[in-house]
C-alpha cells in the first residue's frame, strides 16, 4: 500500500522559514512527479510546486516563486519543500502528492493528475 506522510509543519512568524518533508513508502517514486499543494480554510486546493526526477525540473506557482524550493532525495524516497520569507497568506494545510508516472510541466498544477496524496500538515504564519 502506497503511503505519503508529510511532516515539518508548525507555527512560524512572518519572515521565517519551515521545511516540510514528504516520505513515500510502498513503492519507488524516483521516476514520478511529486507535487505540493495547499488549502486554506474556505479556499480551493492550490498548487504550490512540483518536481520531476531531476532538480532542474522543479516548477512553482507565481505566489511562491523565489521563496519556496522543492528538492527530492530519491535514495530516501523523500521530497522536501523549503519555505522561506513566509507570509501570513501562506497559512494552509500543505499536502504532498505523487503521480504514478512522469507529468508534463503543463500538468503539474492539476490535482487530478496525481494518484497518491498525503494526509497534510498544517502551516500557520503569524503576522
Amino acid at each position: 500500500q502506497v503511503q505519503l506522510v508529510e511532516s515539518g509543519g508548525g507555527l512560524v512568524q512572518a519572515g521565517g522559514s519551515l521545511r516540510l518533508s514528504c516520505a513515500a513508502s510502498g513503492r519507488t517514486f524516483s521516476s514520478a512527479t511529486m507535487g505540493w499543494f495547499r488549502q486554506a480554510p474556505g479556499k480551493e486546493r492550490e498548487f504550490v510546486g512540483g518536481i520531476g526526477w531531476s532538480v532542474s525540473s522543479a516548477y512553482y506557482s507565481d505566489s511562491v516563486q523565489g521563496r519556496f524550493t522543492i528538492a527530492r532525495d530519491n535514495a530516501k524516497n523523500t521530497v522536501y519543500l523549503q519555505m522561506n520569507s513566509l507570509k501570513p497568506e501562506d497559512t494552509a494545510v500543505y499536502y504532498c502528492a505523487a503521480s504514478s508516472r512522469p507529468l508534463y510541466y503543463s500538468d503539474y498544477a492539476s490535482p487530478n493528475k496525481y494518484d497518491y496524496w498525503g494526509q497534510g500538515t498544517q502551516v500557520t504564519v503569524s503576522s
